[in-house]
């Protein structure tokens, strides 16, 4: 065995030689964006001992000093012999739930779970009382192919469909026991495990589900089936006391998935008399404009930027991260997760970066920077100019298709009575920030942080017959927006920044 050190985590692993690198640290939490192709810089590490020889794609993505200074791609490199690496501490908080809710009790014990393309979060509920009794997250097992939903369709279309889909599987089989373990170690749950439901994006959806992909991969992407799918514990695999049913909630159309089905339960949106929208950021951009009449979704492209994906120094919100920029005195202000040196930039950061930018008039309302070629943050961490590109071309889209979705009501943005934004970003967001970019164009006191509204969402499922939520579901209209005329222009428009706060 060869001894794998690695810093400054402090671990060391005994590693069989000849096992790729990426097997091991993505276990530890270090990502891989581009699915270990080669493609990006994300899964960089630094060589303290030991020798990992540079290959072609390394010396085509990293400079000569970084070469020097001993930086890999972690995804081109096997483990040979002892070796010392400096990776990232990538672990970050996921976002859970603990929102009181209202509910018919039932008999038994539940399992909620979110299952998103970068992270995954479960709860275990105790039926008759609505008490969680545990919680287990973790990242998406499938991360290793792909960090976003497009390099993972993209992997599955090359015939790694089947892999994406026992990955999942077992995963959530996985937590699922490791919930029930937790408490009955703890002696808390005496019943049987009843229901199990999982919401997700329409990719995640179909990849559980075993449904081709495929037509995910080009327009008019839509799913073959979107709708509610339904199986038993044994049917997947899992070791699991009783035989529980497990059931995957409806998506609403093509990348907008029953996650977002589960947000507009749990905000009530289908049963407002107001027009109120839903607005979720990750991986995707969905948006929601409805009330108890009619609801309109639509989804874009839009939520990488957001993640810190195709960000020249992004990563995710984890340690090392700047999560928080300032101006102050006119210098600027930054806070770094978990304190030390700044390691990155990730979504609200680069948001706070930008709105910071325009008030120093650093970046001109159409984008560019005025004189300097960077925007320096903290350490050697700096805002460019295509991360200014990215997060235009994201606040427009997104900005465009929340336009598109009010007009449809006969209205203008500025009647929504609410914007719920959800997810992580949603939580974390300065909405400030987002309203000096032009993100949220609404006054602060209409803009609601909402939390994990998929896992709300997806605990009050637990409670509900499957005929409500199909009747929800059904009551939602998607629209695309490459379909629609006037998205081009509003697009255009949306992508410049307010020229004033």
């Amino acid at each position: 065995m060869a001894a794998l050190k690695l810093s400054p985590a402090g671990l060391q692993l005994d590693v069989a030689p000849g096992t790729r690198l990426q097997d091991v640290l993505f276990a530890q939490g270090v990502e891989f964006p581009c699915g270990g192709r080669g493609r990006c810089k994300g899964c960089r590490v630094k060589v303290l001992n030991g020798s990992l020889p540079v290959v072609a794609e390394e010396t085509r993505l990293l400079t000569p000093a970084e070469l020097a200074a001993g930086w890999r791609l972690a995804c081109r490199h096997s483990v040979s012999a002892d070796l010392e690496l400096e990776l990232a501490q990538w672990e970050a908080a996921i976002l859970s739930d603990q929102t009181a809710f209202t509910f018919t009790p039932r008999v038994g014990l539940g399992i909620a779970i979110d299952l998103g393309s970068t992270t995954v979060a479960a709860q275990l509920l105790d039926l008759q009382t609505g008490n969680v009794l545990a919680v287990q997250t973790a990242l998406n097992a499938q991360a290793r192919h792909g960090g976003d939903i497009m390099s993972r369709v993209e992997y599955a279309v090359q015939g790694g469909q089947g892999e994406l889909q026992r990955l999942i599987r077992e995963q959530l089989g996985g937590l699922a026991a490791q919930l029930l373990k937790s408490v009955a170690r703890s002696g808390q749950g005496s019943a049987g495990l009843n229901r199990v439901a999982i919401v997700g994006n329409t990719v995640m959806h179909q990849l559980f589900c075993g449904v081709n992909v495929a037509p995910m991969a080009a327009h008019p992407f839509e799913p073959e089936q979107p709708g509610r799918f339904r199986f038993s514990a044994r049917d997947l695999g899992w070791d699991l006391p009783g035989d529980a049913v497990v059931e995957f909630l409806p998506c609403l159309g093509s990348f907008v998935g029953s996650d977002i089905l589960a947000g507009i339960v749990a905000t009530g949106l289908h049963q407002s008399r107001d027009l109120v929208a839903l607005m979720d950021l990750g991986t995707n951009g969905e948006v929601v404009v409805g009330n108890h009449v009619k609801i309109l979704c639509t989804s874009t492209a839009a939520g990488p930027a957001f993640e810190g994906a195709r960000i020249k120094q992004g990563m995710r919100a984890a340690t090392g991260a700047i999560s928080e920029v300032k101006v102050e005195d006119g210098f600027i202000s930054c806070r770094v997760l978990g304190g030390g040196e700044a390691r990155g930039l990730c979504g609200s950061g680069l948001v706070d970066a930008v709105a910071a930018g325009l008030e120093l008039e650093w970046i001109h309302p159409a984008g560019r920077m005025a004189n300097r070629r960077d925007m320096p943050l903290s350490g050697s961490v700096s805002l460019h100019p295509r991360d200014i590109r990215e997060l235009q071309l994201a606040k427009g889209a997104i900005a465009a298709g929340l336009k598109i979705l009010v007009s449809r009501f006969g209205a203008a943005v500025d009647d929504l009575k609410q914007l719920h934004l959800a997810g992580a970003f949603g939580n974390y967001i300065s909405r400030a920030s987002a309203r000096r970019i032009g993100l949220l164009p609404l006054p602060l006191d209409r803009v609601v942080p909402a939390g994990n509204t998929a896992l709300l969402g997806a605990k009050l499922a637990l409670f509900d017959d499957a005929s409500r939520w199909d009747a929800i579901a059904a009551r939602v209209r998607h629209v695309a927006l490459n379909d629609d005329p006037a998205f081009a222009d509003l697009y255009a428009d949306e992508m410049t920044f307010p020229a004033r706060a």
